[in-house]
């Protein structure tokens, strides 16, 4: 008996050991399990490897088909070395400094390296390193948009520093702003259910400025640079389409009926902006494009992304239709108005797009969906037009510090024999055949 007890006293000993052991580390204990939703989880496993899926390959494919064919594989390299690099720099510091408690500007380094991260840390329902996880993906999509704004131009060791420093000084601040409990964008009531401020006005700005400041490509005026195979283009344009399905259906971060609507509603704003393109294309050259109909898709997904988990389908169509038809003149007029060479009309299409997206988010925002009180319509609409100006004030500020940061330390544009020559042989020695 005496053994029995000795035995049972030290398995209790052991066991508060433990307890006490993971509380100090930061790491919950099993009792903390009981919140995990199977359900939840499933899908957000499943959102997570879509919204991956829209940078490689999705973005690689969907430029690739855009550029000319002596630079096809320098903005596939581009993607691809982007998810990457992102991959680390949200591992050392980026999740922890965009939602951390910290300031309202910006988190804390308390879960750098995701210490205090263990395999039964909850996010609500989900365990926070799925959370992590899917808030990676967006870290690394966003850069990768927005070098479709100076496609054909830029070194790659030039890019690929510019986009660590940008990750860190501009998209995860704000990201803070508008998705971090203190972010002082999501205190005043900023509306941003999936990334229109966050990803798409913080890529296109930063791509409008990134393009102003290289430069146009040469010949850009004079020489013909169509899209070298539409195919490609198209077929990344579908991979996007779908994975849009997980990056606006997931961000409520759970399996419920607001995840379906925010599917249904990206879906139409979709289909209506890419009939509204198609309609502007016939309207001004009597005929319908490939490349116009899927730039139009993405538009209305841009412009849906924002409210993708506020609105009903009515709204969504209009949202959409709005977004193909601004972003058209945004992607067909702009650029010539002011004379800036956005190689594949990242800001026309993303920046713009997402402008659009944001400001409707206030006026058809409803309670219907959220579940949540509202706040009066005009107020609403005023706080997203401040959280549009705040990210496209400082997306362009930030970018324009370290483009020319970058361009001193290692210069930023490869020379007029390597751009005549090509990406491809010039910096990577490898060429589509």
């Amino acid at each position: 008996m005496s053994n029995f007890l000795s035995c049972l006293n030290s398995a209790i000993l052991r066991k508060i050991i433990f307890s006490c052991s993971l509380i100090f580390w930061g790491i919950p204990t099993m009792a903390e399990e009981t919140v995990i939703n199977a359900a939840d989880v499933s899908w957000m496993l499943t959102a997570t490897t879509l919204v991956l899926f829209m940078t490689i390959p999705g973005i690689a494919l969907f430029y690739a088909g855009m550029v000319r064919k002596k630079n096809v594989l320098s903005v596939a390299m581009q993607s691809f070395a982007i998810c990457c690099s992102i991959t680390i720099v949200w591992w050392v510091c980026g999740y922890s400094l965009a939602f951390t408690e910290g300031n309202f500007f910006i988190g804390s380094f308390d879960k750098a390296f995701l210490r205090g991260i263990g395999i039964n840390s909850m996010s609500g329902t989900i365990p926070e390193m799925l959370f992590m996880m899917f808030q990676m993906t967006f870290a690394i999509l966003t850069p990768a948009l927005m070098c479709g704004a100076f496609a054909e131009r830029m070194k790659f060791s030039a890019l690929f520093l510019f986009m660590v420093l940008w990750s860190l000084f501009c998209y995860v601040p704000i990201c803070h702003w508008v998705w971090g409990s203190d972010g002082w964008l999501f205190v005043a009531g900023a509306l941003d259910y999936a990334g229109g401020t966050v990803v798409h006005i913080n890529a296109g700005v930063a791509g409008l400025v990134a393009c102003i400041v290289l430069g146009k490509r040469i010949g850009y005026g004079r020489e013909s640079m169509a899209p070298h195979n539409l195919i490609i283009a198209l077929v990344g344009a579908c991979f996007l389409w779908i994975g849009w399905f997980g990056f606006n259906g997931g961000s409520g971060l759970a399996a419920n009926g607001r995840a379906v609507m925010a599917i249904v509603v990206s879906q139409l704003a979709a289909g209506a902006a890419a009939l509204a393109w198609m309609l502007c294309e016939y309207v001004e050259n009597k005929r319908f494009t490939v490349l116009g109909a899927i730039s139009g898709a993405i538009a209305g997904l841009v412009a849906i992304t924002p409210a993708s988990g506020f609105v009903e389908p009515g709204p969504a169509v209009f949202i959409g239709l709005c977004g193909g038809l601004i972003c058209y003149f945004g992607a067909t007029r702009l650029k010539h108005i002011f004379g800036y060479d956005d190689s594949l009309d990242a800001f026309g299409v993303h920046g713009v797009g997402g402008i659009v997206g944001a400001i409707l988010t206030g006026f058809f925002a409803t309670e219907a969906i959220t579940g949540t009180a509202m706040k009066p319509m005009w107020e609403q609409v005023w706080i997203q037009f401040e959280s549009v100006v705040a990210t496209f004030v400082y997306a362009g500020i930030v970018t324009y510090i370290l483009l020319k940061l970058v361009d001193k330390l290692i210069g930023i544009r490869v020379s007029p024999e390597e751009e005549r020559m090509g990406l491809d042989l010039s910096l990577h020695g490898e060429r589509v055949e």
